[in-house]
């Protein structure tokens, strides 16, 4: 980290730029989820790592959940990196309400 320090604004552009990833990955917008990650970019979720090309090519697909939500998102910003804890909320295909939680790091 540098010694970089927080703008009163950074809160309100990450958590602006955090809407905009959940719209982008309920909406399968690509070109908007693909400026989101890094290019060396992994994920995993129950059975299957992908990386950034792969999992660009599952958001194109249509989504296997609808009513995407995100609740009780906290914003921390620590120098040039910002935390961002929350846990979310959707409906699968079956009409079965899911729920997750998620943090993740990004540069400021």
């Amino acid at each position: 980290m540098n010694d970089v320090k927080p703008s009163s604004e950074d809160p309100a552009i990450v958590e602006q730029l955090n809407n905009d990833y959940v719209q982008s990955d309920q909406h399968n917008d690509v070109k908007r989820f693909s400026e989101f990650l890094a290019e060396d970019f992994i994920v995993q979720t129950p059975g299957v790592t992908r990386n950034r090309a792969e999992f660009l090519e599952y958001i194109a697909k249509p989504r296997p959940f609808k009513d995407l939500s995100v609740h009780d998102v906290k914003i921390r910003i620590l120098s040039d990196v910002a935390l961002i804890h929350g846990r979310s909320t959707y409906t699968v295909l079956a009409d079965r309400r899911r729920a997750g939680a998620a943090t993740s790091a990004h540069g400021i």
